[in-house]
């Protein structure tokens, strides 16, 4: 018995430090080797100041920012502690007053619009999604152009340059990184 329990034992040790010490060390020095800025949480660095990551989505509600797709954390919009799906079915009373409240406030902020795309009264699934279809940025741009008193085909152009295309060009389909698309809406202005 005494036999078993040392080798036992000794498998614990051996198997803590491969895949307790050496395993993540490899992989932490392989993704800091090969893709540093995504192992270090792709971070958006506006001069010196942190301004986010490409991966989660922020709240903007200023006219002269586009806004993302609503977050489904809760109570802190766009907390990745708390990432989940909102669960909400599409009969689901709280969703349709959740799109309706959304849809409210877009045509406050802009009365000419008349076709709101889903993307932005609905969560995504883990409710952080950093993105928005090209449709959804096309219908705030004259809202933000209006508010930053800019032409409306330089911020519809920065649209595009800012238009990333479907996965592999066909998983999916094109979107915008709202956040990245606000930093460059930002510098365009002092």
């Amino acid at each position: 018995m005494w036999k078993q329990l040392q080798t036992s034992i000794l498998v614990l040790l051996v198997m803590t430090i491969l895949t307790g010490v050496l395993y993540p060390m490899a992989v932490t020095m392989f993704a800091q080797t090969l893709f540093p800025h995504q192992a270090n949480g792709s971070l958006i660095v506006q001069g010196d100041k942190l301004v986010g990551s490409e991966q989660i989505g922020q709240s903007f509600s200023e006219a002269k920012y586009f806004w993302g797709r609503l977050s489904a954390t809760a109570p802190v919009p766009y907390n990745a502690a708390a990432s989940s799906g909102s669960n909400l079915g599409p009969l689901n009373p709280a969703l349709v007053e959740n799109a309706k409240q959304r849809i409210d406030a877009l045509k406050q902020a802009d009365s000419a619009i008349d076709s709101i795309p889903v993307d932005l009264v609905t969560a995504s699934g883990s409710g952080l999604d950093p993105h928005i279809s090209v449709e959804a940025a096309q219908v705030q741009v004259n809202r933000v152009a209006t508010a930053r008193k800019i032409d409306a085909k330089v911020v519809s152009d920065l649209v595009k340059q800012h238009t990333q295309p479907a996965q592999w060009g066909f998983l999916g389909q094109a979107g915008v990184n709202v956040l990245e698309l606000n930093v460059a809406l930002d510098q365009l202005q002092p």
